[in-house]
């Protein structure tokens, strides 16, 4: 099949329908102008002939007389006669039986050629003849004459073709220009049938290009004249179809009218055609393609909107799930059923040291060494078959340190099937050395339980030793071997005695008073009951004391050994040479007092950190320390409610006010002490409910 041209395919509809509605035309009219012609002119040259056949049938009835008696006369009369009466007549006369010419019209002579027109043997039933002369064409005529079917002679007339030629032309003048109005008339129509058909089709076009761009608030039906609500007076305002301008009625379910049962027949088409409603704002086939379209794309605009609030929604949710998982401590990260890494939050990408980019797409064996990955794969594989989670707890090493996670996995179903695998790793260290120093708190407490037996078996005969070497040193001389020898059991019997007061405040035993007690006072009294020993080793206390902070209730005497018991481990620590800064401040949003205690020593080792408030722990030489001054400064504070910290190396914030000193140097250690402002002791029955040892004291 071939193809159209291509200046066709480009013309326009409306230009289409009119050529080819046009051609149509023209044709049609062309044929009709065509054979109404060919009739009519064929009817007119047959009704000639008719008129020729009458005309010479009339002479010979009125001639037979005159041929019987010879009357030349009368016949001559005849012919001219009727010559007179037809202006058309070309010639008329009549043969006797022998074929002589009788009577005739000729002026100029009678043409003998006409007598030889007819073949001797003419048949009956040919009556006439066109005949071509000098003068045009000639419808000849013969008409014999008979009595009684005997012929005594024959008339012949013959006919002018001119005016019947004139006739038909006329005729076919009237009949082309009739035939063109009419086409003009008919093209004139198709043109405003096709404009009419194609703007219809133009606007569904337009509505079709604003749906391209974007824009669905399109109405390319016209809208009816009057509205369902308006034919059938209703005033059912909670009708989804009251008020709807844009949607035909028989487009909407669910309507209230009460003439619309919304039943389907057998086709299936809701059974809308006899409602007045649709008898009166039901069109064509265009009408409804557009009402279509428009629905089409109200309901395309809907979906749109409930598709972009569900997108806002799913990227609100998945912003905050983000935020969530990356918030997170814990590592998440998400595989797929062939163990490919889907998702991964900020905690797993920055304990790998990589990008989500660089995690998505791989594998464990991209990410995880050869055997840690093949013993993740085979673990992964046996959850995505059984379904079952995993939940287990590993180490890992690094460098000097230990950590903890707590690894769960879990499968993740979707439509009914396992499509993947999730993975939560948290991190327990902290945990882990809780636990330990639980375990290890709880043989403390035991220790301490056994220290302070102990303490109290061995404070009673200490006593009686120190006491009975005293007097001895009161009866010997001075000068004697004997009375070094006592001051020699003298001052072991009074290091014991530090020991086992060590003990007792480790187990915390002794007797605590609590009073109103003035912090910045305390610690002034502390240092100036140090100071001059601290500067024989070149050693200078700094302090900045806050003098906002009230009065705190606890046991003056301890928190003083508290202050004795830090400066005297940062003259430790620096031994010479060196600074050491104290600092109170008031942090009245949180009801605490701060205290610092900052030294410009060597600092503490960090694998020390986490030891040094253990009891019997001490980094001292054999004979220097028990290992207790820490332990017991931690017992005092925890006591009144508060905590203390230590950091080592110091930070930068706690050295500057000392840095304009040439002594104060080294990385130094800062210890942090909290006190709560006050603390209110729980009653027994309280303590009972809670669960709480009794005299439990809760900070408020």
């Amino acid at each position: 099949m071939s193809k159209l041209p291509f200046s066709f395919q480009r013309l326009k509809i409306k230009s289409k329908l009119l050529l080819g509605l046009s051609a149509v035309v023209l044709c049609l009219g062309l044929i009709l102008g065509i054979i109404g012609t060919h009739i009519a002119s064929g009817e007119l040259i047959r009704e000639n002939k008719e008129r020729g056949k009458v005309l010479a049938a009339n002479i010979a009835y009125r001639s037979d007389e005159a041929l019987l008696t010879r009357d030349f006369l009368r016949l001559k009369n005849l012919v001219d006669e009727l010559r007179d009466a037809n202006s058309d007549l070309a010639y008329a006369f009549i043969l006797n039986p022998a074929g002589r010419v009788l009577v005739h019209t000729f002026e100029q002579g009678f043409p003998v050629e006409l007598l030889s027109i007819y073949p001797e043997n003419r048949p009956n039933n040919v009556t006439s003849m066109l005949l071509l002369t000098n003068e045009g064409k000639i419808y000849d005529f013969v008409q014999p004459v008979e009595i009684q079917q005997e012929s005594i002679g024959t008339v012949r007339i013959g006919i002018h073709r001119q005016r019947l030629e004139a006739m038909i032309n006329r005729l076919r003048l009237w009949i082309f220009g009739l035939t063109a109005a009419v086409t003009i008339g008919a093209i004139i129509l198709v043109l405003w049938f096709s404009s009419k058909f194609t703007n219809r089709i133009k606007c569904l076009t337009e509505s079709a290009n604003e749906v391209i761009k974007g824009n669905l608030e399109v109405q390319s039906a016209t809208e009816p004249k009057r509205q369902c609500w308006e034919i059938n007076k209703c005033q059912a305002r909670s009708c989804p179809a009251y008020g709807d301008t844009r949607r035909r009625c028989w487009y909407i379910t669910g309507t209230l009218c009460p003439s619309c049962h919304l039943k389907q027949d057998a086709q299936g088409d809701l059974n809308c055609l006899n409602c007045p409603v649709y008898q009166q704002n039901a069109g064509d086939e265009i009408q409804e393609l557009a009402e279509a379209f428009d629905y089409m794309a109200m309901t395309l605009q809907e979906r749109i909107d409930q598709a972009r609030n569900a997108e806002k929604e799913l990227s609100r949710q998945k912003e905050l799930l983000r935020t969530t998982l990356d918030v997170t401590p814990d590592m998440v990260a998400l595989q797929d059923e062939n163990l490919v890494y889907r998702a991964a939050n900020k905690a797993f990408c920055s304990y790998f040291q990589l990008n989500e980019s660089d995690i998505v797409g791989k594998t464990d064996f991209d990410i995880f060494s050869e055997s840690q990955a093949d013993q993740n794969y085979h673990e992964d594989r046996q959850i995505l078959q059984t379904g079952k989670p995993m939940s287990k707890e590993i180490s890992v090493k690094q460098g000097d340190m230990v950590i903890w996670f707590h690894i769960l996995k879990v499968p993740v179903y979707a439509e009914g099937r396992i499509s993947g695998l999730l993975l939560t790793a948290r991190d327990i260290t902290v945990i882990k050395q809780y636990q330990e120093r639980l375990v290890q708190s709880q043989k403390m407490e035991d220790l301490g339980r056994l220290a302070g037996g102990v303490a109290h078996e061995i404070n009673t005969p200490l006593g009686i030793i120190l006491g009975y070497a005293q007097m001895l040193l009161e009866d010997v001389d001075s000068d004697s071997q004997m009375a070094a020898d006592l001051k020699i059991i003298e001052k072991q019997t009074k290091i014991c005695s530090s020991i086992v007061s060590d003990l007792l405040g480790f187990s915390r035993q002794s007797q605590t008073t609590r009073t109103d007690v003035d912090i910045n006072e305390s610690i002034q009294e502390v240092i100036s009951l140090v100071e001059h020993t601290f500067s024989l080793n070149r050693v200078r206390i700094f302090h900045d004391l806050d003098p906002n902070i009230p009065e705190i209730e606890g046991d003056k005497d301890k928190l003083k050994q508290v202050w004795l018991n830090l400066l005297n481990n940062a003259l430790d620590a620096i031994e010479h040479d060196g600074c050491i800064r104290i600092t109170t401040k008031l942090c009245a949003h949180r009801r605490r007092v701060a205290l610092t205690v900052t030294d410009t020593g060597t600092g503490i080792k960090q694998e020390n950190l986490n030891k040094i408030f253990d009891p019997f722990f001490s980094t001292k030489p054999v004979g220097k320390g028990t290992g207790l001054g820490l332990s017991v400064t931690f017992g005092i504070i925890q006591n009144h409610g508060g905590r203390i910290n230590v950091l080592s190396p110091a930070p930068k914030e706690y050295l500057q006010e000392m840095e304009n000193s040439d002594s104060c140097i080294g990385p130094g250690t800062v210890f942090l002490v909290e006190l709560p402002l006050w603390q209110m002791e729980l009653p027994e029955e309280e303590c009972e409910e809670l669960g709480l040892p009794p005299n439990t004291r809760q900070t408020l």
